[in-house]
């Protein structure tokens, strides 16, 4: 017997990772409703789902999935926010508001207090709130879960986590470059590396953050079952000349007790991916993202100690 698609509505659909979204909606043979985004620049819809209704402006959006509800016919069952990270709260709230589960891009929240208030809502409506945490299903990150804990069970690793994504000028214009909107670096590009870590290998015991601004955080976490020194940067200049030789302008490394991890692809299908285990009931929910949520929010709030201590080699090529 055919399985009925499940009807999808898009807030954020002129986002960077608005198609990666689209992409697993449609390989997992579902249909997208309708989309918003204050931008009109949304022709990639017509790649995946040109029959969509789109909205520039929430309250219409939100007007058009309440008539679906109300009506009975396309009733919205997800609503898939790819929107700027402060605004994801809000537009969870409209999802649920609309009798919908929210699929929700990182960082779920700002704030961990946050989560609380959204757990009240989810118990409120008897909806789901879903996360995004794709480094989870990383083939290389399943296997290092898989031997940290087949391993022995009071060793503690020593870890260095450096990812270096070079952005233009537009960078710090957009809502990315500033703090109360996007979270700060750390929050805007390291969250689901730090959900990864805690993840494998526990709770946080320590966090020290040695470098915050702008362009550049770095510091590190003492975890149950690892020492991690990490930097996380948007500045090419720190990317490494062999890399930058290839034309790239993205640099990720993870390395386990001196040993690199092999981390350079695999990312492509990871949204889909997300999607199938969500829609059969194996989706990450907001408890899940707490972890992480606190370490950044602790990073953006702290007082960098300088370069002193257990801090990452990079700091010295500054």
């Amino acid at each position: 017997m055919k399985i009925k698609p499940y009807n999808f509505a898009l807030i954020g659909a002129a986002g960077y990772i608005a198609p990666r979204h689209m992409k697993a909606i449609k390989e997992t043979g579902h249909i997208l409703q309708a989309a918003l985004d204050r931008s009109d620049s949304v022709g990639i819809m017509d790649s995946y789902f040109p029959d969509s209704s789109f909205f520039l402006e929430t309250e219409r959006f939100d007007r058009h999935l309440d008539k679906l509800r109300r009506i009975g016919e396309n009733k919205i069952d997800y609503v898939s926010i790819c929107s700027p990270n402060y605004l994801h709260d809000a537009h969870i709230r409209l999802a649920l508001r609309n009798e919908a589960h929210a699929i929700c891009e990182k960082p779920l929240v700002l704030n961990p207090w946050n989560v609380d208030a959204l757990r009240e809502i989810e118990k409120e409506t008897e909806k789901n709130i879903y996360v995004i945490l794709q480094l989870r299903h990383h083939p290389s990150i399943l296997e290092l879960k898989k031997t940290i804990d087949e391993g022995p069970a009071d060793k503690v690793y020593n870890i260095d986590l450096t990812y270096i994504t070079s952005r233009g000028k537009w960078y710090q214009i957009s809502w990315k470059g500033d703090p109360e909107k996007s979270g700060g670096v750390a929050t805007n590009i390291g969250v689901h590396f730090f959900d990864m870590l805690t993840w494998i290998f526990g709770d946080v015991e320590q966090s020290v953050v040695h470098q915050s601004d702008k362009h550049q955080a770095a510091g590190f976490l003492r975890l149950k079952k690892a020492r991690v020194r990490w930097l996380l940067s948007l500045d090419y200049q720190l990317i490494p000349s062999t890399i930058k030789a290839a034309g790239q302008r993205t640099y990720r490394s993870i390395t386990v007790e001196g040993k690199e991890m092999e981390f350079s692809g695999g990312f492509t299908d990871l949204h889909s991916l997300s999607y199938q285990k969500i829609l059969a009931g194996e989706g990450f929910q907001a408890e899940e993202a707490r972890k992480s949520i606190e370490i950044v929010h602790h990073i953006r709030n702290a007082k960098p100690v300088g370069i002193s201590g257990d801090y990452h080699p990079f700091l010295n090529s500054k």
